[in-house]
């Protein structure tokens, strides 16, 4: 049931008056950012930017005018602290990144994590995120969702971090790069089954684009083309389809090998060579494979 919205009263601050907050920008669209997000903006004392001129061209079109600080994965241990102690004798700070909320899948929660245990108050300034304004436009489960973020960049480190998701209800949603995207979207068809699934990009932007439908068949898709711009993947859960087709294993190097050394007594060495060739792959590709089922079995 709709409650009517709070009239706005400030939050605690600490004794010498400092304060975090955390503003959602938008993710394309310069529209796409909140009345309350705009006068904390005007108001604070300091921004703290992922990247000082991304932000530049949001506060210019809105005509705001505040000191700036970086912000980002490669100084935050360091600038965390320096915006801490500025807060701790008053200052209010405002946490922006790039595109979307401060801390999902962006720097941001070293600095949150460092300002509670000064006891200096963190205050959200919520808005639009690019998985949720994804997923309510993908058509699929909405009200059973797990956000992953992204996967690691590496085709073993994937497959193993994919591995415990088999079994999650509900929609899986990831971030990826472009150049990473078709391995990924590979390794998620293999590892997940034929599910339904979507790839959102550029969304809130002039060249916003939802391509739909079976996993293998958008791995294939995507494999074709040259994508930019942001992504977010979405994964269905099993459906009647999926759980009708069994899913194609891969043929596991490990026992191969393993077999091939029981039977002719042979090496490492000697085994993964036989395998290789009846597989016809290239040894070093079954050395890889080999490898990537050892981490996968950890």
């Amino acid at each position: 049931m709709a409650t009517q919205a709070e009239p706005y009263s400030a939050p605690r601050r600490n004794a010498a008056g400092g304060c975090l907050y955390l503003v959602a920008t938008p993710i394309g669209n310069l529209e796409d950012i909140t009345l309350r997000a705009l006068r904390v903006l005007k108001e604070v004392d300091l921004i703290a930017c992922e990247d000082t001129r991304r932000t530049a061209k949001l506060l210019n079109h809105y005509g705001i005018h505040k000191r700036e600080k970086s912000y980002h994965q490669h100084n935050e241990m360091v600038r965390a602290a320096e915006l801490v102690l500025e807060m701790e004798q008053g200052a209010q700070v405002a946490l922006v990144s790039d595109a979307g909320l401060p801390g999902v899948s962006d720097p941001g929660q070293h600095l949150v994590s460092l300002a509670i245990r000064h006891g200096i108050p963190v205050v959200p300034v919520p808005g639009p995120t690019a998985f949720s304004a994804a997923l309510s436009a993908s058509g699929l489960v909405t009200d059973n969702f797990h956000f992953v973020g992204f996967l690691p960049a590496t085709r073993t480190q994937r497959r193993k971090a994919l591995k415990p998701l088999v079994e999650t209800a509900g929609t899986l949603i990831f971030y990826e790069a472009p150049h990473r995207i078709t391995a990924s979207l590979a390794d998620l068809a293999a590892l997940l089954g034929d599910r339904p699934a979507v790839l959102a990009r550029e969304v809130t932007k002039v060249h916003e684009e939802f391509l739909r439908g079976r996993l293998p068949q958008l791995a294939a898709t995507v494999k074709k083309r040259t994508l930019k711009g942001e992504i977010t993947v979405l994964v269905g859960p099993p459906d009647e389809l999926t759980r009708k087709q069994p899913r194609k294993r891969e043929v596991s190097i490990r026992r191969l090998v393993e077999r091939v050394q029981k039977q002719k007594k042979l090496d490492l060495k000697g085994a993964l060579k036989q395998v290789a060739r009846k597989l016809g792959l290239s040894r070093s590709e079954a050395y890889r494979r080999l490898q990537e089922e050892k981490v996968l079995e950890e």
